[in-house]
């Protein structure tokens, strides 16, 4: 290296900085003042956006670009992380950012603090070597509430900047998505999400004399057998199956010889791009009515926030993030919309938005870790994912 080369930026010294800020949720624990640092140094025009609701913490919330021209394209994910659990249960501290054999270890190592510092030690290098011809824009979209209620985060954070006039064109959410190894999964959409209470009512009354009660119980295996019996699909060229799932059974009974006024039913339904939230509503509806006749009283009642099915169509800009991730890696990766939720489920109503990142098997855990050579491959694909972008689509 001669004297006046610029250093590359390293992915391992930023995930240890950011694990070392206690960021759980709704904490900003100083991750984002980190970022902002880092990125305000290297010419970003970074904001700081706070953002409330009633009944909720206040949030913290990122966004930075450099360049003024498109396309612009975005770096997206979150620092904040869920609790660390009993710290004396950890090899090393949750939040020292420990380097072990090769092995980085500490809470958001994975989910997605390293995540984050890949995708800013690739725009920083990619920056210091294309700066002043940069073809467009790149951009960091970073929330500290995807692990919470997600209400004062990447949502409300990208109505603020639709606002401002300020636009997204791509999106790569550094979530992690690989398996067993990294390059071996991205996710190009996801399932949609609708969650709901089935109450089925009876008359409580004595056990010992069950004609004076009306046991709501049965009703209940009924209602729920005719929901799982039959399968809502087969699934569809990118997605899998729809599945439902009860989450609990409770009458709030606690006493033996009582039979209960009521029992509800939680259940969550993943669905695929066959369904909307509307009409995945009235064709459970239309299951519980035809099963309880007349001889079942029941209601059901589904949550407000649910989440529509979203798929980034195969084309130039996945075939750009795949050969990016094969040439890095070395894997070409499964196109996979499986999975839970994640905050691409709004990014997607205002860009294409495609999902890679480490290997999540040990996030949320004990001694979440991740190995040092993996993130710096990550940085790596990340890295490639620039040129080829600006390549494909810069001015």
């Amino acid at each position: 290296m001669s004297m006046n080369a610029t250093p590359k930026a390293d992915p391992v010294d930023i995930a240890r900085a950011l694990i070392r800020c206690p960021s759980v949720t709704p904490e900003e624990g100083g991750a984002l003042g980190y970022l902002d640092a880092r990125l305000s140094n290297a010419g970003f025009s970074v904001h700081r956006v706070r953002l409330t609701a009633p009944g909720t913490p206040d949030i913290e919330n990122l966004y930075a670009r450099f360049g003024t021209l498109g396309p612009n394209f975005c770096f997206a994910g979150h620092t904040d992380v869920v609790p660390p659990g009993d710290a004396a249960q950890w090899r090393f501290p949750p939040f020292e950012g420990a380097i072990c054999e090769g092995i980085l270890y500490g809470r958001g190592a994975v989910d997605m603090k390293g995540g984050v510092a890949a995708s800013l030690a690739a725009a920083l290098d990619f920056i210091s070597e294309r700066g002043d011809s940069m073809p467009g824009s790149i951009s960091f979209l970073i929330t500290g509430d995807e692990e919470g209620p997600a209400i004062n985060g990447t949502e409300k954070l990208l109505r603020w900047l639709a606002d401002r006039d300020e636009r997204i064109d791509h999106c790569v959410l550094g979530e992690p998505t690989s398996r067993a190894r990294l390059g071996d999964m991205v996710k190009i959409g996801r399932r949609g999400s609708l969650s709901g209470t089935l109450t089925v009512h009876g008359r409580q009354g004595h056990v010992g004399y069950p004609h004076l009660a009306e046991n709501p119980i049965p009703g209940m295996v009924k209602l729920l057998a005719a929901l799982k019996g039959e399968p809502l699909d087969a699934g569809t060229e990118h997605f899998q199956a729809s599945n439902l799932e009860v989450v609990s059974v409770d009458t709030g009974n606690p006493a033996f010889n009582v039979i209960p006024a009521q029992v509800e039913a939680r259940f969550n339904i993943r669905f695929n791009d066959i369904w909307t939230p509307a009409t995945l509503r009235e064709a459970i509806e239309r299951r519980l009515a035809a099963a309880a006749g007349n001889e079942v009283r029941w209601s059901v009642a589904f949550e407000e926030r649910s989440s529509d099915s979203f798929l980034t169509a195969p084309g130039a800009f996945v075939d750009l993030v795949v050969d990016a991730i094969a040439r890095e890696t070395g894997t070409t990766p499964e196109l996979s919309t499986t999975g839970g939720t994640s905050d691409a489920r709004f990014i997607k109503d205002y860009c294409p938005v495609i999902e890679f990142g480490l290997v999540g098997t040990s996030m949320h855990g004990v001694d979440e870790a991740t190995p040092v050579t993996e993130l710096q491959a990550l940085a790596g694909v990340y890295r490639g994912i620039l040129d080829r972008y600006f390549a494909a689509f810069g001015r």
